[in-house]
């Protein structure tokens, strides 16, 4: 009899896991278990087009409601996974106990909380699903300030669709630049100059206080997300900032595997390594449904992200740091043109960016994990 295969997570991680058990044969019962009300969905365009008011809900959805019945997968939204017994392959819900032949755990990251804009007085948003997203547009406009606390990602997009509709927009960042750790001062820099382009009061290097806070119409806080590992480490599951994983994806259990935000995987290449990227939730659940099927498959893809901002829109391939030595090519300037960026460690390249360079993508991505000096001889 085929196996019943049970996804606790129904975001994108999960969404397409079930997805790629389909189109890969899979026969038996599929049950895929997801606390929101609603069906899984993508959470980038929450930051970008969906915030915008340029794209719908429904253009973000992995599927739409009619998928799921069509191709036999139990969709239970609005259902909790609350503990495991690994022992009797049981999953314990707030809609009663669903039991298990091979279990993926796809349950993602909570942002991180600020007590300061918390306990402000100020309505105050974390962005991760539709209702923050709407929360957040809703105080978009002119006369409108919103204070964004953290030049992470998802601060540096909601200033970008605030400022193009004319909200005043403040944003408080304690390092020294936006995105320092990632892309070290000289690419961070350009990400600075195109916010302050764009009228954004960009106050680095600063603590942000109460006071900060007054008179504004919303507080957005984007100091990064915790992966939701509760429920493996109560089963017993090694967890170690997210659920350890071998290069297959499988946890300490043999018939529990672990993708996206969670997962804190064992990388042929990278070593241990935890990605909270769009991609990697895709990439990860189609390698994953191959392993619940039977395969013995490394998940070896690099990270890759983008972003839009105003008029940068840039694709990151690899995993740098800002401390590696980063070698760029093209127009920096205030960050709005086109640019390339190398960052490299112990001779190799380490990870490859472009900024509104579309046809460099195929070529940015197969240099990673080259030699530096295929860079350093291009024309500078």
């Amino acid at each position: 009899m085929p196996e019943h295969i049970v996804v606790i997570g129904a975001g994108l991680a999960g969404g397409s896991a079930v997805t790629a058990l389909r189109e890969g044969g899979h026969t038996g019962p599929i049950t895929l278990l997801g606390t929101e009300e609603r069906v899984p969905y993508e959470r980038p365009p929450l930051s970008k087009g969906y915030l915008m008011g340029e794209s719908s809900f429904e253009e973000a959805q992995v599927h739409d409601a009619d998928w799921y019945p069509k191709n036999e997968v139990d969709l239970r939204t609005g259902t909790t996974a609350t503990g495991l017994d690994l022992a009797n392959r049981t999953v314990q819900t707030t809609g009663g106990d669903v039991t298990y032949d091979k279990l993926l755990l796809a349950t993602g990251a909570s942002p991180r909380h600020l007590a300061l804009a918390d306990d402000s007085g100020v309505p105050t948003a974390y962005l991760r699903n539709v209702e923050d997203s709407n929360q957040i547009r809703e105080q978009f406009g002119e006369g409108k300030k919103i204070v964004i606390i953290g030049a992470g990602w998802i601060g540096l997009e909601v200033a970008s669709a605030a400022r193009k509709v004319g909200t005043e927009v403040t944003i408080f960042e304690r390092a020294a630049q936006p995105l320092l750790p990632v892309l070290g001062p000289e690419v961070a820099a350009r990400f600075a100059a195109v916010h302050r382009a764009h009228g954004v009061d960009l106050r680095l290097d600063t603590e942000v206080t109460a006071e900060d806070l007054a008179g504004a119409d919303l507080v957005v806080v984007g100091i990064g997300a915790i992966p939701n590992t509760q429920l493996a480490e109560d089963a017993g599951l090694d967890v170690d900032h997210g659920v350890l994983v071998d290069a297959t994806l499988r946890t300490s259990d043999p018939d529990v595997y672990a993708v996206g935000d969670i997962a804190n995987q064992d990388h042929p290449t990278l070593g241990r390594v935890r990605v909270e990227h769009w991609d990697t939730a895709i990439e990860q659940a189609k390698v994953v449904a191959r392993n619940l099927l039977g395969a013995q498959q490394d998940y070896d893809r690099q990270p890759y992200f983008f972003t839009d901002q105003y008029d940068l829109g840039m694709e990151y391939f690899g995993r740098g740091s800002g401390s590696d030595r980063v070698i760029t090519r093209g127009d920096l300037g205030d960050g709005s043109g086109t640019f390339r960026a190398y960052w490299v460690r112990d001779g190799l390249v380490v990870a490859a960016m472009h900024a509104n360079d579309w046809d460099a993508s195929d070529e940015l991505r197969d240099s990673v994990g080259t030699d530096a000096a295929q860079v350093e001889d291009q024309d500078g």
